[in-house]
């Protein structure tokens, strides 16, 4: 048995760019406005740059309340989790632990990457964070799965998510916050807290973020936001907007749905085979075509993998480029950037890649920059570029 519902406090019409309660707040920091996923979100605040640094050096906040928050709840809600997602919930034993799972299809496909929090010690509460992009497709798959268990769905539209990430962010979210110090001390990495008793009903924090920087993201009720983001900005942390979350979560090797991976990309050809919890019996969505496509891609060889590139010299690499791998040779291959940028800290362009599984040190990799046959050699680098504010590879 399943119950939806929906409590809707920040949607607008459904043909109208929706806005999240930090809408003014962006307006009032000089943010540009851009229409992302159906939401009008800061593409930045005058430079995405300065963003991106601020949060690789000191502290940077992100709006992320188009987030989908879905509370789960019911005797059955574990079962309910194991049978939806490639990994295992099970893995979750303590309170407020999270764990970043793929979610498949019948065809071992992704239909979204999420995060899920142990909510209650008896294992009948979770909160799920998912994809604004994939919102209606998640919530069917959800409910076409909950068929049968006892679980109750509540999507949190009430709320809002505000992402503070960087080598300064916790200590100057402490000192905004004070009475959160303690709290923060002690979560460890993939691990949230309820703020409820601390600051008041609807308040969570978490030791997440998309930047491979330190930091957490805070969820909210909506009308708190506004006032938070200026307290944090009072503070010095900086607003910054998707352009700079997109060249942060790409040198840190993470995967943008609709990108890197999609309904009819594999978890191992993206990176996320780490993901998978297979050692068990456990019957999850897409168990048997994963397993068995993933044999057959070996048999065949035809098996992808993930990997990043690095241009030394001039230009950028972009999404939808072709990997040429010994170009004009008898081993000719191919491969496809799937997210391609400048990066600011490397100050050369940086792509991630699917590329055959048999790629090797000794094969020559070029991409054709500008489509007219002039083929330039690029690095080949295992993910991620940069982490914790350090280059991630040698010179």
């Amino acid at each position: 048995m399943t119950d939806t519902h929906n409590t809707n406090s920040h949607n607008t019409s459904a043909s109208a760019p929706k806005r999240t309660p930090l809408y003014q707040s962006h307006l009032d920091s000089d943010g540009k406005l851009v229409d992302f996923s159906g939401w009008e979100l800061p593409i930045h605040y005058g430079s995405q740059i300065e963003e991106h640094e601020a949060v690789r050096t000191d502290a940077g906040m992100f709006d992320v309340s188009h987030m989908v928050v879905v509370d789960v709840k019911g005797s059955d809600t574990k079962a309910w989790l194991q049978k939806l997602l490639a990994n295992d919930v099970d893995k979750l034993k303590t309170v407020g632990k999270a764990l970043y799972s793929p979610m498949l299809n019948e065809q071992g496909g992704i239909i979204d990457d999420l995060i899920v929090y142990l909510m209650n010690e008896d294992a009948t509460e979770y909160r799920i964070v998912s994809n604004a992009a994939t919102r209606d497709k998640d919530m069917a798959q959800f409910n076409k799965v909950a068929e049968g268990f006892e679980v109750a769905l509540t999507e949190r539209d009430d709320l809002a998510m505000l992402a503070v990430q960087g080598p300064n962010a916790v200590a100057k979210l402490a000192e905004v916050k004070p009475s959160w110090a303690d709290t923060l001390a002690a979560l460890k990495p993939f691990v949230g807290a309820d703020l409820t008793d601390i600051e008041c009903k609807d308040w969570f924090v978490a030791r997440t973020g998309y930047t491979g920087e330190d930091g957490v993201e805070v969820i909210m009720h909506g009308d708190d936001a506004p006032a938070f983001f200026e307290q944090l900005k009072a503070n010095g942390v900086k607003p910054a907007g998707l352009g700079a979350r997109d060249t942060l979560r790409m040198e840190a090797g993470m995967n943008l749905y609709g990108h890197d991976m999609d309904d009819n990309v594999s978890p191992y050809e993206c990176n996320m085979g780490w993901t998978l919890a297979l050692k068990d019996e456990r019957d999850f969505i897409g168990r048997e075509a994963l397993v068995n496509k993933r044999q057959q891609a070996k048999d065949d060889n035809s098996a992808m993998k993930q990997v990043g590139l690095l241009l030394t010299t001039r230009g950028v690499l972009r999404e939808g480029m072709t990997v040429t791998i010994n170009q004009g040779t008898d081993n000719e291959q191919t491969g496809l950037i799937t997210s391609g940028t400048f990066s600011p800290s490397l100050k050369n362009s940086i792509a991630i890649a699917r590329v055959p599984a048999s790629l090797s040190d000794d094969d020559s990799v070029q991409v054709d920059l500008r489509g007219k046959g002039k083929f330039v050699d690029v690095r080949v680098l295992n993910l991620p570029f940069v982490r914790n504010g350090k280059q991630q590879f040698d010179s």
